[in-house]
């Protein structure tokens, strides 16, 4: 029997107990939002909610998807997630296995030239007049291209590949494999630990991004949830402030539903979040797993 002195017992026990106050600070506040989407917005005036509902409602939900661009938008978001996060595990993994090679031409000043934008960029119009001089304006294209390179990503990925043995590249080559076919069929299929992680940063990025939408975007065919949802919490902060002017005044607005900025908010946290709060416990066992072999080189 493993023997534990006094004093590990004590900290195992006030270790455990420092963990669970961080669990609970950090799930309180979503679970408290997903209270203020669940409830009813008139009952939630009052406050005091917790971590349930006081009087279920959906009509938050409800209102929301009313709006008749919720559903086009909702798809829009979903085929960039999944196009934006192939091309950029293609692109990101091509460049870091291109990176691993020896007999590359000028690698390090390659390297350096990518690193500059990363200390310096040109600023929002001269972006502009770039995706203009292209032509992904108002094009489907202007969320994939733009965000389907990452340094940053790009370099974990390298450091990843440095940990797989050489020798399995050098065996294939005896069989007769090209670097294509040794990076399709060895580095891969080992690499998924740290590709998983990739996917996810990547699929939250294009899933939570609305400001491409905002700044090249003006085809409302294309734009995205998150983009739909954001008009909506401010119109309904725009008409809680006509509410309360109203209120001052001693008039009342003749509004067809009861709702609340608050409301709302929650209720568009929920719809944002709901997808990646699915999707990451089935990619967390490689969560960790990819950063800590993808940050250490032996």
């Amino acid at each position: 029997m493993h023997y534990e002195s006094v004093p590990y017992k004590i900290f195992k026990v006030f270790n455990a107990a420092a963990l669970i106050l961080i669990v609970l600070v950090m799930i309180f506040p979503y679970l408290n939002v997903m209270a203020y989407a669940f409830n009813d917005a008139k009952d939630s005036q009052f406050g005091g909610l917790t971590f349930f509902p006081r009087v279920w409602s959906l009509e938050n939900f409800k209102l929301l998807l009313q709006n008749k661009d919720i559903l086009n938008a909702a798809g829009v978001s979903v085929l960039r997630v999944i196009f934006g996060t192939i091309f950029a595990l293609v692109v990101q993994f091509s460049c870091a296995y291109a990176f691993t090679m020896k007999d590359v031409p000028g690698k390090s000043a390659i390297l350096i030239f990518l690193i500059i934008p990363m200390y310096f960029g040109g600023g929002l119009i001269p972006v502009y007049l770039l995706y203009s001089k292209i032509r992904i304006l108002n094009n489907f294209l202007v969320y994939i291209l733009p965000l389907s390179f990452s340094l940053y990503n790009m370099v974990i990925i390298r450091s990843y590949l440095y940990s797989i043995p050489e020798s399995l590249a050098e065996s294939a080559k005896l069989d007769g494999a090209n670097d294509i076919l040794i990076m399709l069929k060895i580095y891969v299929p080992l690499s998924l630990p740290i590709l998983s992680v990739m996917a996810l940063w990547s699929a939250v990025g294009h899933w939570n991004d609305w400001t491409t939408t905002l700044y090249f975007v003006t085809d409302r065919k294309l734009y995205t949830l998150q983009y739909i949802l954001m008009q909506i919490l401010k119109e309904s902060e725009r008409m809680a402030k006509l509410m309360e002017e109203a209120l001052i005044a001693g008039r009342r607005l003749n509004l067809k539903q009861q709702i609340t900025p608050q409301a709302i908010r929650s209720a568009e946290i929920i719809l944002t979040t709901l997808p990646i709060v699915l999707v990451y416990p089935f990619l967390q066992k490689y969560f960790v797993k990819g950063i800590s072999l993808g940050a250490v080189k032996e």
